[in-house]
């Protein structure tokens, strides 16, 4: 700019202000006078962002007086423990006055049920279903041996057969193998559809005109989470907490590692802490790991062919609260929500992810960690060693009977356990709000919130409605559309409410 007030762009003269000699002390004044002007569009730019997004957040961090008037400093300790308010309600399993007795039928399925424990026992439950609902015989079901686990267990290793065929005979005729001149004859191989209906099976029988058996590839998931007749949703809820006992012996040992936990503290929270290898480079979650563990969890992830998401960003996994809890936030999530350090913790779950390094981050909070180990011995749990299906049925067992249920990632036990504690009269579940969860725990590693009065409310507050209580089962959110819907919806395994639990005795038999 020369001294006419005159400015060139691409070589053309442009007049900004009115020409006129200028002081030092003048233009000195300007400068400042644009500087001020600068300053406080940038002032009123980021006080605007910072405003939205508090707002986006939902956690308007209140005074400190104004928490310690909404809550005590400490919850009672019958306000830990205790089970949600389920007045009246018990579960209802009885067939309908409408309900025919198994009728028999010369049409056979077989099935080769995929995934780990709870993925397989929900998928055998809706098999039931499905054989009920096409008039066959279900031949027992072949085991996965080629998940991560790699456990070879076969039906009767974990479940006990003679219980599962006999307590089902008035819903669905099963038998344990196919009659030898059914082998060799051509089966129709089946992928049936995910959320199937009941006029999608219907319209499969036509499969009979040509063939005797039907093989089904994969059980998981078959079934319709809702809109299917009542009686076929209660056979879903007799299938799995009546019919899937586990073995004897599973069944024996369970009970005497209970035994312990309550002569050793009176009650317990069961955690199942989802921060294992496969859970963790399954999901993509890094946070808080080392470049060389996060590379090892990346190459995991590459290498297993059936998981389809190769590249996954773990900050916005997390933020989106998809990212199972670590260690220690589990453990400050535990003492925000009132427990004692003293509390007894039984962890279910496989190994930890970098072993002590990592759960010590929760053990300097709550020493009283539980393993199955440290109350069973070697030679109680010698059968059970290398066969992950059978040691996950203890830790289900000790999950589903524990005085407080957390899981820390909502995968197949985590719903299963859930849906069974609901069941079994709403037993206290506190399923982690991980979305709200990671912008308090941001707050606290930035330093703009502290553990004590303030995070307890907030942590409390998210959590008030999130303690198991009765409720109808969720749909899928607003904006799914098709079939993607279905999967959106909210497991019915994972919450049997309203057709297998029911608050009168008029309902029981309708």
């Amino acid at each position: 700019m020369d001294k006419l007030g005159v400015g060139r762009e691409n070589g053309d003269l442009i007049r900004i202000f009115p020409v006129k000699p200028s002081s030092p002390s003048s233009f000195t004044i300007l400068r400042l006078f644009v500087l001020l002007i600068v300053f406080i569009f940038i002032f009123n730019f980021y006080s605007r962002s910072i405003l939205e997004d508090e707002e986006n957040l939902n956690l308007r961090l209140p005074s400190q007086d104004s928490v310690s008037k909404q809550l005590p400093q400490k919850l009672s300790s019958e306000k830990l423990w205790e089970a949600p308010f389920s007045d009246g309600l018990h579960p209802c399993v009885h067939p309908t006055s409408r309900y025919q007795a198994n009728q028999g039928g010369d049409h056979y399925i077989t099935v080769r049920s995929n995934g780990g424990l709870n993925q397989m026992r929900t998928g055998i439950a809706d098999m039931v279903a499905v054989s009920r609902m096409m008039n066959a015989t279900l031949v027992i079901p072949e085991l996965d041996k080629r998940s991560f686990w790699q456990d070879k267990s076969i039906f009767s290793d974990i479940f006990d057969e003679d219980h599962f065929i006999d307590s089902l005979k008035g819903d669905v005729r099963i038998i344990k193998k196919l009659p030898p001149d059914l082998v060799s004859v051509p089966r129709a191989r089946k992928h049936f559809t995910s959320w199937g209906s009941l006029g999608y099976y219907e319209e499969m029988t036509k499969l009979w005109e040509e063939y005797q058996v039907i093989h089904v590839a994969k059980s998981d998931s078959r079934l319709a989470n809702n809109d299917l007749p009542l009686d076929i949703q209660r056979l879903r809820c007799r299938a799995l907490y009546h019919a899937l006992r586990f073995s004897p012996s599973i069944e024996t040992l369970g009970k005497k590692l209970i035994e312990r936990l309550r002569s050793h503290a009176g009650k317990y929270i069961s955690l199942h802490l989802r921060y294992e290898k496969d859970m963790l480079a399954f999901s993509g979650c890094t946070y808080g790991l080392s470049e060389t563990e996060s590379q090892d969890l990346t190459l995991l992830r590459e290498k297993t062919n059936h998981w389809k998401v190769k590249k996954i960003n773990s900050t916005e996994q997390r933020v989106a609260g998809l990212c199972p809890l670590t260690p220690k936030e589990v453990g400050i999530f535990l003492k925000a929500l009132g427990y004692p350090s003293s509390t007894l913790i039984y962890i279910a779950a496989g190994e930890i992810y970098g072993g002590k390094t990592h759960l010590s981050d929760l053990t300097c909070r709550f020493p009283n960690l539980i393993f199955k180990e440290m109350i069973a011995s070697e030679e109680e749990l010698k059968t059970y060693m290398n066969h992950a299906s059978q040691m996950a049925a203890l830790d289900y067992m000790i999950c589903v009977e524990s005085d407080v249920f957390i899981p820390t990632h909502s995968g197949n036990m985590a719903r299963a356990v859930e849906g069974h504690r609901r069941f079994l009269g709403h037993r206290k579940t506190i399923t982690p709000d991980r979305k709200g969860l990671v912008q308090v725990f941001d707050k606290l590693e930035s330093g703009q919130l502290e553990e004590g009065p303030t995070l307890r409310h907030l942590v409390q507050h998210l959590h008030h409605k999130r303690q198991g209580g009765p409720r109808n089962r969720e749909g899928a959110p607003d904006g799914i559309r098709g079939r993607a819907r279905f999967k959106a919806e909210e497991s019915f395994y994972q919450n049997p409410y309203p057709e297998c639990i029911c608050a009168s005795k008029h309902h029981q038999h309708e």
